[in-house]
This record gives C-alpha cells, structure tokens and sequence, in this order.
C-alpha cells in the first residue's frame, strides 16, 4: 500500500509533518542569523554559508533527540518524512538554476564548443579515478553517488530523484556534498597551486579545469593558479575559468545526467566483482537496517508523496526561502514572492510533462528546460521574468532544501561512520579528478 504524505496528514502523522516544518523553520532562523563565517587554512580559506549551518544543524538535532522521550523526538519516521519532502524541494532548486541559465545561454554559445567540450574533462576524470579507489577500499553501491560528479546541488537532485537520498547512492552524494562543502576549496587551491607550479599544463589549461561547478573552488583553484602568472594572463586565467564555471553549472547537468552517471553504474557493474574489496565500508547499508527500530516496512521506509504532498513540499520550501531572502539581503517576501511564484510554475509545469510523457525522461531535465526557457530569448517575456526571478537569491531555495537534507541524516549515521576515512579519501580524489581530467582535455585540444 503506497504510503503518501496526505495519508500521514492524520492522526499523528499530520502532528509529525507539523513537528518537522516547525523544526526546521527553527533551524532555518539560527543559521540565517549566524550567516557566513571564513577562516583560513594554509593558502586556501573555507566559507560556511548559512545552508552548512542548517544541514549540521539538523544533523545535530537529529542525533540530539535520540536520547529525548516524548512527542519532541526527531524519531526516524520524522527524519524518512524530511528526506520525502526533500525530493520536491530538490527540483525547485532545479527551477532556480534553470532561470539563471536561460538568461545566460547567448554567453555559453559565445563561449564556443571547445570550452564546453573541456566539460567531459571534469564529469569523466571523477569516475576514472575515484570510482576503482572506492571499490578498492571496499565501498559499494555508495561509490556511485560519491564518485559520479563533484556532488555539488544538481548532483544531488540527479540522485534523490533516480534512487531517492535514502539508498546508498544517495548517501555516498551526500558524502561527496559534505567533504567538498567543507574541505573542497582548501584542497582544491592546494592542488591547482602545486599543478601549476610544475609548469606541464598551459596556464588556460589549468583555468577551465578550475570550473569544477562549486563558485568557492572554482576561485580558489583559479586564484592559486593566477598568483603564479603575470598580472595580464591572471586577469585571462580568471575570466576563462569564470566562464569554464558557468558552464559546468548548466551544460554540466546534462553532462552529468546522461553521460557520467550511467558511465558511473556501468563502470561499477565491471569493475565490482574485478576490484571490489571488503571492509568495514560494505556493510554501511546493513549497519543501518540492524540500528532501524524494526517496525513494519511502511515505517522503515520514505514515505511517497502524492500530488498534494508535492504542492505542500513546494509550497513551504518557497516559504522558507522567501524569509532566507529577507534575513540575508533584506528582500521583502512581498518583493520575492513574484520570482518565487514563477520559480513554483517552472516546477509545477516540468513535473506535469514529466507525468505526462511516461516518466522517461527524468524531471530534473524537464524543470530546467522549462525553466531555462522562460528566461531564454525564445520567451517573449523573458526580461520581465529575468528581472522578477533575480530578487530570490541562488543560496535562498539552498538552505531550506539543505534543511530537510539535515533533518533526514541521523537515520544514516551509522553508514557514515562505517564508510569513515574511505568516503573523505574518496571524495578528494575525485575532486583532483575533475580538476585534471578537464585541465588535461583542454590542454590537449584547446591550447
């Protein structure tokens, strides 16, 4: 029997639904007053925007609220519901992302084929090198997820709809997110500084292999490659990996829904039974079912949500990230709520074709494509939705969708401490992957 949000609505599922928007509406408010916070580590520094604070945040709560009794418990049928209410919210996120490329796609065909061809560099060179490390320190299924990509916000969208973030694929993207969030920027500035030293690579090179998707490590590789080079190639290294960037993040999505994450199942299927080895990483999947309250598996599993439960995931997502704006840049709900409605119709629009058409096509691709035209040139009214959509800020629909992300992690602790060390390892390989793969490609063909 399909368990749907509407049927937890009653009884005590509706006051569980209650209890996990409260939660993270709390959440939400303390890591948007706390706000960003820098440090620096060696030659690189790490920035913790307020959507770090609210996925530890919920994390924190999650773990906390094992020891309390009571109807104040983040109990795991709460955190299953945070991850289902996660799906929607992932692909208004898609929404956003899709409005800010439909205006940029006459830079991105300026941009020419051979900066964007450099793009198969970067999604390819995390499979070749992360995934046979995984395998070999013994992760399973959860090597996809952390190996497929960079595992920045798409990646993560990418996943959560294809085998939902409660499975292995999804934690091992989580992994990915969390190491790269918090570690990304330091170890990438570290690497492209050491690279360009060594004078192998052109300095252009280096520069589009410094668009990885992720705005912190795209500057701090550019930035260590530039303060090697002379004032005028620093200024090109920059604006060539400004441009390498932008189209990780856009072109970069189909890249990675249709070429690396299938090359990424593909090369596990053939590597697995070649190089798999077993660990105290294997077992992250069993290590969760044996800590699961064994109550039925209607209880142990994410519930699906129904027409109604998207809308209401839609709706106060939209709500959470109209009072992030407010909080952050001062933009009133009244201000945000035209962009945030148009953002709500790109979802709303996609979903349905996604419906429609059989379901073939995943709706990740059909939101951004709706999306992307609303602000394309092909859209008479493209300027106007362009200038109403650009009052909600990019990070704004991140933190709530990184709320609910947070809210739903407790219940996978015990797979993150089996996969431990192995999962970080892992994820800075493919972080140097990336870097390389794309550097190498744009040395050989476009330099």
């Amino acid at each position: 029997m399909e368990n749907t949000l509407a049927a937890q609505q009653s009884g005590s599922g509706g006051s569980r639904t209650a209890k996990l928007f409260f939660y993270a509406a709390i959440i939400l408010l303390i890591a948007e007053f706390i706000g960003s916070f820098t440090f620096k580590v060696g030659p690189g520094k790490v920035v913790l925007l307020p959507m770090i604070w609210a996925l530890l945040l919920g994390a924190a709560l999650g773990l906390a609220s094992e020891r309390w009794n009571g109807a104040a418990r983040l109990d795991v049928k709460t955190q299953f519901l945070a991850a289902a209410i996660l799906q929607p919210a992932l692909l208004l996120f898609v929404a956003k992302l899709g409005l800010m490329v439909g205006g940029a796609l006459p830079k991105l065909a300026a941009a020419g084929w051979a900066l964007a061809f450099q793009e198969l560099g970067h999604f390819v060179g995390t499979i070749l090198l992360g995934l046979p490390l995984a395998l070999l320190l013994g992760i399973k299924r959860e090597a996809i997820g952390a190996t497929f990509s960079v595992g920045r916000e798409p990646s993560l969208a990418i996943i959560g709809e294809k085998y939902g973030m409660d499975s292995p694929e999804g934690r091992g993207v989580l992994a990915e997110y969390l190491t790269g969030t918090v570690f990304g920027a330091v170890f990438i500035a570290i690497l492209a500084g050491f690279v360009a030293s060594l004078n192998i690579f052109h300095p252009l090179a280096l520069a589009m292999g410094s668009g990885v998707g992720s705005g912190s490590m795209m500057a701090a590789a550019s930035g260590a490659i530039a303060a090697q080079q002379t004032p005028e190639m620093a200024k090109t290294v920059l604006t060539f990996a400004a441009a390498s960037n932008l189209i990780t993040t856009t072109i970069g999505t189909y890249f990675t829904l249709f070429i690396s994450l299938p090359m990424a199942v593909w090369g596990y299927r053939l590597l697995e039974p070649l190089i798999g080895r077993t660990s105290k990483a294997s077992d992250a999947s069993e290590a969760i079912e044996k800590s699961r309250p064994q109550l039925g598996d209607v209880d142990t599993a994410a519930p699906q949500l129904g027409y109604r439960g998207k809308l209401l995931a839609w709706g106060v997502t939209a709500v959470f990230a109209l009072g992030c704006d407010w909080i952050t840049h001062g933009t009133t709900p009244l201000m945000g709520l035209p962009g945030m409605l148009i953002m709500v119709l790109a979802t709303i629009v996609g979903d349905a074709i996604y419906t429609v058409t059989g379901r073939k096509i995943p709706a990740v691709c059909w939101v951004s494509i709706v999306a992307m035209f609303m602000t394309s040139p092909l859209c008479p009214w493209a300027a106007q939705i362009s200038t109403l959509s650009a009052q909600n800020d990019f990070l704004g629909i991140t933190t709530p969708m990184l709320t609910f992300a947070g809210l739903s992690i407790a219940k996978d602790i015990p797979a993150f401490r089996r996969l431990g060390w192995r999962i970080v390892l892992v994820s800075f390989v493919a972080n140097a992957g990336t870097f390389l793969g794309a550097t190498l490609v744009a040395q050989i063909f476009h330099v």
